[in-house]
């Protein structure tokens, strides 16, 4: 979840034409997939150089699609201080429900 801070910015016009347009560009290069894994279909663009209270409001980094990759959630929850465990392996996933399954269980499958 976004930081109280940046939640204006994700809501803007300006963010969403920006991610909207990078993910039509992805698709049509390559069908959407993730940027990192290619292999599951991109669910969040995330910023690779991270968003601080100091360059949100520089559009060469936060709107500026060199500074952006779709990524599936797997990919991005395991980017640092994105996912459950802060960017280490993350501990748990969740089902299809919303419910945490623990990393135990995935790795006993």
């Amino acid at each position: 979840m976004a930081q109280e801070w940046a939640k204006a910015f994700y809501r803007s016009k300006r963010w969403l034409t920006c991610r909207n347009a990078y993910i039509k560009g992805r698709i049509m290069e390559d069908g959407g997939l993730c940027e990192e894994c290619h292999d599951k279909p991109g669910y969040i663009v995330h910023h690779k150089k991270p968003l601080t209270q100091e360059t949100i409001i520089k559009p060469e980094i936060s709107l500026n699609h060199c500074n952006l990759e779709y990524v599936c959630k797997d990919c991005h929850d395991g980017f640092e201080g994105h996912g459950i465990g802060g960017g280490s392996r993350p501990l748990c996933r969740f089902d299809g429900d919303g419910q945490p399954i623990s990393m135990r269980e995935v790795d006993r499958r």
